[in-house]
């Protein structure tokens, strides 16, 4: 997953029920058959409630194989409008957890969670008056659902607009739920179905989301002007280069345009480690973290993240997606320098205040100090 919505803030954590403040264990309430290929995972909230922001995402971790796995899943509920935590899955081909899952989950089940994270979000004023235009593609859909209902319910003067892609008509998450907020909100939600391949009686969309389809949408979408637009989209990567184009074309300004990135597995750790390699540093360096009110002292050597050299020696960091993106494993350099090979989940000023990523990082330098949480 990469983040980095309308405005970022540091989340609030509650107390924990797992050991450690960062993991809850979390009872699974309700498994719901959205499509044959996804499924909403319903969590109790626990005594002491979760909070969390609109579009964040939970971290999932169970054992796989004798193995334990961590994916990050985006909640796809609202704090606003709903009592439980629910997560939305997709099976994907050769997905290890994202098929693990619908196989074996079972309600009564627990799970073990890391807190809500994420910066595909924002902060919601009741005298707000925004039009948000949103993208999605496939499993997309699941944080566009958690801010389009929190939207709705939150900010009377804001509408939405949502170009949704899909396989089929079949393969449509939330079709029903849409097609009542759309009821409920009317005149509030514009939906408009993009299908690969459509039905004979189909009267939408269909085919794939290209430049001239993105044209057309564009005509049918209300225009409320760039100061009052944000542009939102999450799905997979050749549809949101293709929106990206469009948006460019059309002189949208960066700052309007955010996205989220879903990713699969773990970084190719043998396209960074070359990348690593051919930097002027070469050396084994001294990282000194802290974290959850300890400090920790060991050595990275140059074809290593600091991430996995902490995991090695049995330091128990925050992390998820292992690619840079999510930004779970985010942590502050208060000295020293740090190379990273993947920089897209950290936002420019997120950058210059010397934020890292521990799961991509590399240290530069003997002095190297970086603070977690």
């Amino acid at each position: 997953m990469a983040f980095g919505f309308f405005k970022k803030s540091e989340k609030k954590e509650e107390a924990p029920v797992h050991s450690g403040p960062h993991y809850f264990d979390l009872k699974v309430k309700n498994i719901i058959q959205e499509t044959k290929d996804a499924i909403s995972i319903v969590f109790e909230q626990p005594e002491k409630k979760i909070s969390y922001k609109a579009g964040q995402f939970l971290t999932l971790i169970t054992t796989v194989g004798g193995k334990e796995v961590r994916r990050a899943y985006s909640l796809s509920s609202s704090p606003f409008t709903d009592a439980d935590l629910t997560v939305t899955v997709k099976r994907v081909d050769k997905g290890l957890m994202s098929n693990w899952l619908p196989d074996n989950l079972k309600v009564g089940t627990t799970v073990k969670v890391m807190a809500p994270t994420g910066h595909f979000t924002t902060e919601y004023k009741k005298e707000n008056k925004r039009h948000l235009i949103m993208f999605a593609g496939g499993s997309g859909i699941t944080p566009m659902m958690s801010l389009i209902k929190s939207t709705l319910t939150q900010e009377p003067e804001s509408i939405c607009s949502l170009i949704y892609c899909n396989r089929d008509i079949d393969s449509i998450i939330f079709k029903d739920e849409f097609e009542k907020l759309q009821i409920t909100h009317a005149g509030r939600l514009h939906v408009i179905h993009v299908l690969d391949n459509a039905p004979m009686n189909w009267q939408g969309y269909s085919g794939l989301l290209n430049h001239d389809m993105l044209v057309k949408l564009f005509e049918r979408i209300p225009n409320w002007g760039i100061d009052n637009t944000t542009y939102l989209m999450c799905g997979p990567e050749g549809m949101m280069k293709n929106v990206e184009m469009l948006l460019d074309e059309q002189k949208i300004p960066k700052e309007k345009i955010f996205k989220e990135s879903f990713v699969q597995g773990t970084i190719n750790k043998e396209e960074k480690k070359e990348v690593a390699t051919t930097a002027a540093e070469k050396k084994a360096r001294e990282v000194t973290i802290r974290y959850d009110g300890q400090e920790y002292k060991f050595v990275v050597e140059p074809n290593r993240t600091i991430l996995e050299t902490a995991l090695d020696k049995g330091i128990d960091l925050p992390y998820s997606c292992q690619s840079g993106l999510c930004t779970a494993c985010r942590g502050k350099a208060l000295s020293g320098q740090v190379k990273l090979d993947e920089e897209e989940g950290l936002s420019k000023s997120e950058r210059e205040e010397g934020y890292v990523l521990t799961c991509v990082g590399h240290p530069m330098t003997d002095d190297v100090v970086i603070e977690i949480g």
